[in-house]
């Protein structure tokens, strides 16, 4: 098959878990819907563009190889409504139309936000698109990638990348068979295996009971939410060659 590999790095990432009261958690591999918007936003795709975005997310299939696991890190920060420049009765939404107040308890007060970060870690990304014929291609992403629409961010807009996103555009029997021979990153951990994530269907690499797990990272773009459950298989893997990636 045809794959493309994309690596992961920057001073802080936000793989986005579900949000719980006020708490943003982050999980420790990148989400389908991350991955679906990360490309959707290198083509140009715009919120409105429901259609495409969810078409993308089902021919998308993807594994991801923890090279560094870095650190996992909190925000904590308030914003005080009641001040007078917040009591506005419309605001702006990241659609780019008015919301209007409806003047609750919600809109009043200090609000406190916990948001999650994953710091300085580097993830490995093998992946491909079925049917592979269908615009856009592989070959059309990588090009989004190296010359995309608007800036790209892993997760939350503050998480901008250290390095270009693409690597590169191989064949290989799997997904996860291109991990294990791709190099690591210059700055991986020392370890003799790492942990990656890839879909249960993957008929190279045989999965236990207790490595599957369901996941909810399917985004219904039309509604802004998480919806449906998947499954995918979470394990150890060895590379297969010493050298590293520059």
């Amino acid at each position: 098959m045809d794959v493309l590999i994309l690596r992961l790095d920057a001073p802080l990432m936000s793989f986005g878990a579900p949000i719980i009261d006020r708490h943003g958690n982050v999980q420790p591999y990148p989400a389908l819907s991350l991955i679906t918007g990360l490309l959707g936003n290198a083509l140009g795709y715009e919120h409105g563009d429901f259609d495409k975005l969810n078409r993308l997310q089902e021919r998308l299939s993807y594994a991801s190889r923890q090279d560094r696991a870095g650190q996992q890190i909190r925000d904590y920060h308030t914003v005080d409504l009641s001040q007078d420049f917040m009591r506005d009765d419309n605001a702006w939404t990241t659609q780019g139309w008015l919301d209007e107040r409806k003047g609750g308890a919600a809109s009043k007060g200090t609000h406190i936000r916990l948001r999650d970060y994953r710091a300085d870690a580097v993830h490995t990304v093998a992946l491909t698109l079925n049917p592979a014929d269908e615009a856009p291609d592989l070959n059309q992403i990588e090009q989004a990638l190296q010359n995309p629409e608007r800036p790209l961010f892993i997760g939350r807009k503050t998480c901008l990348p250290a390095a270009p996103l693409f690597v590169a555009q191989m064949k290989a029997n799997s997904l996860m068979n291109a991990l294990e021979n791709l190099p690591l990153h210059p700055r991986a951990d020392n370890r003799k295996t790492f942990t990656a994530w890839w879909p249960v269907d993957d008929k190279e690499h045989k999965t236990k009971p207790d490595m599957e797990q369901p996941v909810t990272d399917r985004r219904d773009w039309a509604n802004q939410i998480h919806v449906g459950e998947r499954w995918i298989a979470r394990g150890e893997i060895q590379i297969k060659t010493e050298t590293t990636h520059e």
